[in-house]
């Protein structure tokens, strides 16, 4: 029977545990993602503004080292 209680205790402990991680990792996750938007929501403002699209392209590439995948921020479209 005090076998049967120390499992669900621990069980209980663990379970707790990987919540928290997992909520850490949705809050960093959620990070990420607006750190992209406000990077793509710079970069259509650059090319609002008739910069050329290398240079939007440049300083989009800026804002979202280490954020998204490859040259397009983790986001690719056609042109």
């Amino acid at each position: 029977m005090k076998k049967s209680w120390l499992w669900l205790i621990a069980s209980m402990f663990v379970a707790s545990f990987s919540v928290a991680e997992s909520e850490k990792e949705t809050q960093q996750d959620i990070k990420r993602h607006r750190a992209m938007a406000a990077a793509h929501e710079s970069a259509a403002k650059c090319l609002e503004s008739k910069k050329p699209a290398e240079q939007c392209q440049k300083e989009l590439l800026a804002a979202c080292k280490g954020l998204g995948i490859g040259k397009y921020c983790g986001m690719k479209h056609e042109h």
